[in-house]
Order: C-alpha cells, then structure tokens, then sequence
C-alpha cells in the first residue's frame, strides 16, 4: 500500500525543498513539495520532481565496475575494495599520499557526504581542490568586505522599500525568492533587475537594465560616483563604520562617469536614477552567481557591496549585500566530522586548474584521482585538457549513480546511493536558514552502496577503520552537536522534518564586522595593495584585449540548464537534448542566421556546435549556451571556457569568455 513520507532535497540549489514522497512497494513512486515546510510550502521545481527518475532510471550504475583492456567488467565489491586499497597503500608508500587526487565538488548537499574529507585526512593528506567553480570569488569578496558572507533573512525582503535584483534569475533558480517578490511588489515595492539577459526575473521589474558582461563592477562604480556627485551618502556610517574610503574616493575621482558608461554600456541617465534609488533606503541588493566569474569577478562583488555600504543599506531591515549565507553552514560541527589535524601532508590545486595542475605536478606526481559528487568532465572549464589528463593518470576511481563522460574514463566505477536511499541532513548557504532531514525511504538497487560505507570499508582495509566506526545515527548526532544546547537534536529533526538554525537575519546590525579592523573594509586592510578596490574589466574584453576581441567578437555566458542541476539529468530528459545557441538579435542579423540554424562556436580552446535560437531581448554580442550537456548530446560548453582564476584566487572565470559563430551545414 502507497505511503507518502517527508523528505527532503538533496541539489545543490538555493532553495533546498521540503518533499512529500510517496512511496509503494520499495519504490519511489512520485516527489511532490511538502506543503508545511516553512519556506518552500509546496513548491518544487522540475529538477527536484527529476529525483524520482534518477533513483528509478533503468541507467542506474548496479555493480561495481573494472576497466579492463578498455571495456568495463563487473566485479564484486570485495575485488574493487581490496584492489583500491591496495593500489592506495602501495602509493602512500612509495611517492607518499599527495599523489593521490580528491576531485570533487557539490552534486549533494548532504553533510555526511563531507565524510570523504575524514577519509583522506585520516590516510594522511592528499592533494586537494581549493576554490570553486561555482561561488568561490564572491565569497573571497565579501570576507575582505565584512569578514564574512552572510545574508538577511528570507522575510526581511518584506521591509524593502527598493530591490535590486543584480545577474540573479531568480525564476530559474531560486523559485521560492521569485514568489517573496512578488508579494513584496504587491506590497508597494520596486523592483530593479540588472542582467545582461531579458530573463523570466526581468519580467515582473519595475526597470531592466541592459549591461554589458562583467562589467558589473563598473557600474556599481559610476552609481557610487553619482551617490557622491549628489551628495546622496551615509556620511554616518562611512565614518564611524568604514575603513579605507578615502582609496575609494582617489580610485573614482581618476574616470568619468561618461567612460563609465562606454564600458559598461549603461547610460548615465540609468546611473543617476539607480544613486537615488539606493539613498532611497531601505534598499535591497541581491545578487547571481555569474556575474564574479570573470577575472576581475572578485573585485565586481566588492564595488557592489560598496556601494550598499556608501548608500547606508548595510545592516538595516530591508537592506543589505546578499550573496551567500555562509552562516547557516557554519552552525554544524565539520571540524568534528572531518578530522582535518589527522593529515600529515597536504597539498592543493586549484579547482579550475585541476587538470593543468596534474599534467605538471612533481615530487610527486599524481597517481590516482578518486572523483566523488561531481562530473568533471563536463563541469570543470578547459575540457579538451580536462579529458587529456583524466585519461592519462594512472588510476581513476569514480563515485556514480550513472555512466557520466567522467565515469567513461575511469578505471574502478563504484554505485553509489540516491538521497531516497540513504539517510542525512540538508541545507543551503544560499538562501533560507533551515535545515532538513532526510530519511532513509527505499532499499538501493542491485549493489548500490552510500558513499560512507565505501569510505567504511576501504578505512577498514587501510587501518584506521576506528575512525569510522560509528553508526549513520552518531554521525548524524556528531554534526548536530553545536546545535543541541539551542534545542536542535537529532530526535527533533526525526519529529519535525525541518528546523530553523539559530542565524543572523539582519547582519551586521550592530556595525560591527568580522574584518581585521572591526569595520566595513572598502580597502581590504591584510591584503596590501592587493586590498585596493580597481576599475578592472574582464580578461576577454575589447578593453583589455583588443586583439582577442576583433578575433572573438562575441561575449558566451554559460548559464545554468532550466531542467538538470548542472549536468545530472541530461540523460534522464524525455527527449533527447540538444546544445541550444542563444543568441543576441543584432547577432543574427549581422549574420543572416535564423531560429534553428546549425552552427559552429569556436575560439582558441575548441569549438562546440549547436541550433540557434534567437534572443529578443540580450545584450548586444551577447551568446549563450547553457552547461552541464553530455557528450554524447553535442559535448560541454566548457570546451570554450578558460581554466584562468579569478583576481582573489578562488573563483572561476567561466564567464569571461570570448568566441567567434559560423553557419554549417
């Protein structure tokens, strides 16, 4: 008999659902919203109702896997294990443990999947990836400015008097915001959404403002140049809460508001209104994740935070620079859980340039990689290299649900669990400040194991198998401890499925910032002359590479898929998916291309092909093609985008990307 249970969602996603699941027969029948979750009520998008194709999908990985000769053969568990051991304990004593590689990234935002870190830790240190090629140079941005990336409270968009929706499509990815909009414009507010593509978002706004790409940080400048010009500025604050504004005050003197907008392709009319419309407190700023993937993306989400911090919106109701919610992730005990003090050596690469690193590394050289939570393959920029060196290291483990471009490669495939099949704890440090539980709802199918108990076995095999000798339940209780004197427990999460972590909802309302002077830093104190806030543009623009730019005339972002979480369910789509070439009008008519053309995308780095479809309402040169496309349905953009790192080190610059289009036939 059908029973209906409440879970949660696994993706990695701002929103992180409530779910109701019916089950019947050990079997995932259908996933629907759990109407009593406090922020998602009911809702869910199309990727998460996609769960209940992946746990069933006839494609599921079911046995281990061995590469041999070039063709896989299943084996059983105990081979793989004890094989994996092996070639593990032959390495760490022969070139020592840095010559093994952790790929991995966010594909589920369980906390017992951070239990891959205690592994390697516990063997003594591998390399590691740092950065990421999600959110990494925003987040770096924000710790200069304020010390730390946190955002206001879901509900706290109620007290805004303007909002500022800036590279953030909000319908796409962060549904349960979209409806918070618009019940704050039906409440009298004004929305303002600044994007280089007319998005679903862009319709419900008051204003849409067109902006060249990566040129975002320069139009937060000429705003705050307008707000000074106006004499619009929280005088109050810059002095008593603010270090460093006189570097701002020099930097912006040395351009004119009208370069500004030759760069940026924003009038100075639109500036002017904009630096009225932030000294009209309270005035909200929400942004994407896009628009720091350039090489000067670090210092883009600094002049923004800049300029809610000139404007006095810092640490007020219906205020505030939201980008990240790192609060809601740091309320959990990961120190506890992942044993970091355990490893004895330790190296990093960075994660865009992962592939590069491995092709060149010494003393010692990468021996293995063991993937787990991500596709590399088609996630990580610079694919052609990407696949050249995973293809040519020795060993590669890969950690699967499915047979992904990466897993192709491997030479051990090991099945992993869905999120149905495997009991945890979810959360976002994007959006809201509750956390999920997930139970264990269905038995795994053939020999599909959860991620903890290979990392089980092969500490077991390894020597230090009392290390993970607890139950999913201590696990579990471990990660809560910091949240049980504030009445969190395990128990209580079983009872009540949801529950809100003790956070911040305004922050910074006592003007009192986690920075090494205590102040809003517009001169990021510790970093020197690297500290200084600059009129970067990106890498791949006229204006700093002219030459490239008459090459490559044209602008590729590389936005999120509406239905897959990166690249998860491509495989899974009813019908077979195509690359989709999105393109600016002034594009296709400048080359006579029409809707469904078949055309070439190329630069340096390779080229993709795909079917135009033709923007109404982009910015001039401006292409898309979303990520995350398998290769077996046209191959992933990433072949076009640059390894390159963004100014602070740890972000990507995926968006910073110049290429040329031709019709084939």
């Amino acid at each position: 008999m059908a029973q209906v249970r409440k879970a949660a969602c696994p993706l990695n996603c701002w929103d992180s659902c409530g779910f109701n699941v019916t089950i019947d027969q050990d079997r995932v029948t259908k996933v629907e919203g759990d109407p009593e979750h406090p922020i998602t009520q009911g809702k869910i998008c199309g990727r998460g109702r996609m769960l209940e194709t992946r746990a069933n999908s006839s494609q599921r990985l079911l046995h281990p896997l061995k590469k041999v000769n070039g063709t896989f053969e299943q084996i059983s568990w105990d081979q793989a294990l004890d094989e994996i051991a092996a070639k593990l304990y032959g390495i760490k004593e022969k070139y020592g443990t840095t010559a093994v590689l952790h790929s991995h990234d966010y594909a589920n935002n369980g906390i017992l999947k951070n239990l891959d870190q205690r592994f390697f830790n516990c063997y003594g240190g591998v390399t590691e990836l740092y950065g990421s090629l999600c959110w990494g140079a925003g987040i770096e941005a924000q710790k200069w400015d304020f010390g730390n990336a946190w955002s206001h409270g879901p509900a706290d968009i109620g007290n805004s008097k303007n909002i500022i929706i800036w590279g953030r499509n909000v319908a796409r990815t962060n549904m349960h915001f979209y409806e918070k909009l618009l019940e704050a414009k039906k409440q009298g507010a004004k929305i303002f959404v600044i994007d280089p593509l007319f998005n679903a978002t862009a319709k419900i706004a008051d204003e849409y403002i067109t902006i060249k790409p990566g040129m975002d940080g320069l139009l937060a400048a000429g705003i705050i140049k307008e707000i000074l010009r106006l004499g619009l500025e929280d005088q109050e604050f810059i002095e008593r809460s603010t270090h460093g504004f006189a570097d701002l005050s020099r930097l912006l003197n040395g351009i004119s508001l009208e370069e500004i907008s030759e760069r940026t392709e924003v009038s100075c009319e639109v500036m002017t209104t904009l630096a009225n419309v932030y000294a009209d407190k309270p005035t909200s700023t929400y942004m994407g994740l896009g628009l720091q993937r350039y090489k000067n993306g670090g210092n883009t989400i600094r002049f923004i935070d800049a300029l809610a911090a000139v404007s006095g919106n810092i640490g007020i109701a219906g205020g505030g620079a939201n980008y990240a919610n790192l609060q809601v992730g740091q309320s959990f005990a990961f120190e506890e859980l992942t044993l970091a003090h355990c490893r004895t050596n330790y190296r990093q690469f960075s994660i865009m340039k992962q592939a590069e690193e491995v092709l060149t590394a010494t003393d010692p050289e990468i021996k293995m990689i063991v993937v787990t939570c991500g596709n590399p393959l088609t996630q990580v920029p610079d694919t052609n290299m990407v696949e050249k060196t995973f293809s040519s290291v020795e060993t590669l483990v890969v950690i699967e649900q499915f047979m992904t471009d990466t897993a192709m490669l491997a030479d051990y495939v090991l099945p992993t669990t869905t999120a149905f099949e495997e009991e945890d704890l979810y959360y976002s440090s994007m959006y809201h400040h509750y956390v999920n539980y997930g139970p264990k709802l269905v038995t795994a199918p053939g020999e599909a194991q959860p991620d903890l108990w290979i990392w089980t076995q092969l500490a077991g095999r390894l020597g230090f198998g009392e290390d993970f000798d607890f139950s999913r339940e201590e696990w579990l209780k471990m990660a809560l401890k910091p949240l049980n004197d504030k009445g969190i427990t395990l128990e209580k999460l079983r009872a009540h499925h949801t529950m809100e972590l003790p956070v911040v909802k305004i922050p910074w309302h006592d003007h009192t910032f986690q920075t090494p002077t205590g102040k809003y830093e517009f001169t990021a104190q510790q970093k020197g002359d690297n500290g200084l806030l600059t009129l970067a543009v990106p890498d791949e623009s006229k204006w700093a590479n002219p030459k490239l730019a008459e090459k490559y005339p044209y602008h590729l972002l590389t936005i999120h898929p509406l239905r897959s979480n990166h690249s998860q369910n491509y495989h899974l789509f009813a019908s077979k998916p195509k690359v989709k070439v999105e393109i600016a009008a002034n594009i296709a008519e400048s080359l006579g291309l029409e809707k469904g053309d078949f055309v070439k995308v190329w630069n340096d780095r390779g080229e993709i092909k795909g079917f135009i479809s033709i923007l109404a309402k982009v910015h001039p040169d401006t292409i898309n093609i979303d990520e995350g496309i398998w290769k077996e349905f046209g191959g992933s953009v990433n072949h076009l985008t640059s390894n390159r790192e963004s100014d602070n080190g740890l972000g990507s610059t995926l968006y910073d990307c110049l290429v040329n289009l031709e019709k084939i036939k």
